[in-house]
C-alpha cells in the first residue's frame, strides 16, 4: 500500500509534508528525531517546517503509525508501529497469566541511542504475586 492510502486509511489529511515525513521514518530500521527527519528534508532541498514535522509526529503516533520513545533530557525516537510484541506475567501462587505489552522495546532504542549496539534478540523473564492472591496471603 502506498504511503498516501495509509495516510488515508488511517483518517489523516494525505499533505505532501506528511506524505515525505512518513516515507523518511518507513525507509530508517531504527528510531529517529524530529531533527533527523527535518535535516534530511533540508538535505533534498525540501522546506518543512520543524513544528510541522513535530505536529505530523504526534499526529502519526495518535492515529497508531509510528511509536514515540522518551531517551530522556527531552530527546525522543520514533519508529514505524510494528507487530505487537508480548510477554506473559505469571502468578507464582495460582499461575494465572496476564498478557503485557513488551516493556523492551524503549530500552532497545536507549541501547542504540547510547552505545550503537542494536539488539537483535531479548529474553524477558518476569515472576510476580497476583492481586487476588495477595489479598489472600
Amino acid at each position: 500500500m502506498n504511503t498516501m492510502d495509509l495516510l488515508k486509511n488511517k483518517t489523516i489529511k494525505a499533505t505532501k509534508a506528511r506524505i515525505i515525513i512518513y516515507n523518511i521514518i518507513s525507509n530508517c530500521d531504527c528510531g529517529i528525531t524530529a531533527e533527523y527527519i527535518h535535516n534530511k528534508c533540508l538535505e533534498s532541498n525540501i522546506s518543512i517546517n520543524l513544528s510541522t514535522v513535530y505536529r505530523s509526529l504526534d499526529l502519526f503516533e495518535e492515529k497508531s503509525l509510528v511509536e514515540k520513545y522518551d531517551l530522556g533530557e527531552g530527546t525522543y525516537n520514533y519508529t514505524l508501529k510494528k507487530h505487537n510484541h508480548k510477554h506473559l506475567l505469571e502468578c507464582s501462587l495460582c499461575h494465572k497469566e496476564i498478557e503485557l505489552q513488551c516493556p523492551m522495546q524503549q530500552i532497545e532504542e536507549l541501547v542504540k541511542n547510547k552505545t550503537g549496539f542494536t539488539l537483535v534478540e531479548h529474553e524477558l523473564k518476569m515472576k510476580g504475586i497476583c492481586k487476588d492472591c495477595k489479598k489472600h496471603k
